[in-house]
């Protein structure tokens, strides 16, 4: 369920950009997508995350308003100085394909960059749903949401995994975009927390969603736990045309690629990071 407005935290604004980060953040997002382009953006990002001494941003980005936090957070990062390198190909895509009554799911919401930015296309009567397992990043996400005019959001604090119940997750300190069901890398420092958990059909009957335009699934490592168990127990009705995953193959246990395959969908996009696929409408035995 949705948490409760977050207590005592300054109001949006307080934390705005002076001048000084202002020049750097219109910098940095308007570097281009060349070799030297990118590391012109990231030097400047590093110095001026060592000149923020922990403080946040409060910023408008794609479309939206948010708090950032750009310290042990990939994501929060590149949303706040290069928006431009934060899954461009990707949002494009689901840009393509987003309709006056979108339903989409972000299983691994992070701090709301995929939800606010569809938010802000969709419209008052499409339905987003945020799930996110770890409290502290949930907070912002709340946060996040509350700043902007988009009643179609719910945040959801807790795992999606293969079963319901207690979940345990490895939270790397480092970089709090890597917590997983899984241990994503044995040579970092990992914290270990127990959060609740369902499993995907579990999730839509509670919300009760019967029909599912776009998920966006980035789950370190733990795409097939959720997908293998879904595709083998929900109806096919309950599948979505729209299947975005960060693509971990080296970490699955099955063939995850494979199998969506043989549910009948087609890859429609490959990026560095995240595929892509598309569910065709018409799968005889489907």
């Amino acid at each position: 369920m949705q948490s409760a407005s977050p207590q005592n935290l300054p109001p949006f604004g307080r934390f705005a950009p002076r001048a000084i980060m202002e020049r750097i953040l219109r910098f940095t997002r308007s570097a281009p997508q060349s070799w030297a382009g990118k590391r012109s953006a990231l030097f400047m990002r590093s110095w001026a995350i060592y000149g923020l001494r922990g403080a946040p941003l409060d910023v408008e980005v794609m479309g939206a308003r948010m708090r950032l936090f750009p310290y042990n957070n990939v994501c929060e990062k590149r949303i706040l100085f290069t928006p431009q390198y934060f899954d461009e190909e990707e949002r494009q895509y689901l840009q393509r394909q987003i309709t006056p009554e979108f339903t989409f799911l972000d299983i691994g919401a992070n701090v709301g960059g995929y939800s606010l930015f569809v938010g802000a296309i969709a419209g008052p009567r499409a339905r987003i749903l945020a799930i996110e397992p770890q409290p502290a990043i949930f907070e912002r996400l709340i946060f996040n949401i509350q700043q902007n005019p988009f009643a179609t959001i719910k945040a959801i604090n807790c795992a999606m995994a293969d079963r319901d119940g207690e979940i345990t997750l490895f939270v790397d300190r480092q970089n709090q975009c890597e917590t997983s069901m899984r241990r994503v890398r044995s040579d970092h420092d990992s914290t270990i927390i127990n959060v609740p958990g369902l499993s995907l059909k579990s999730l839509l009957a509670q919300e009760r969603i019967t029909h599912i335009d776009a998920i966006k699934l980035d789950v370190e490592g733990a795409e097939d736990l959720i997908l293998e168990n879904f595709f083998k127990d929900a109806d096919p009705s309950l599948w979505p045309r729209i299947l975005l995953m960060e693509n971990s193959s080296q970490g699955w246990s099955i063939d995850l690629h494979g199998l969506i395959r043989q549910m009948g969908y087609t890859e429609t996009l490959r990026t560095r990071s995240n595929i892509a696929y598309e569910r065709q409408p018409a799968n005889p035995g489907i």
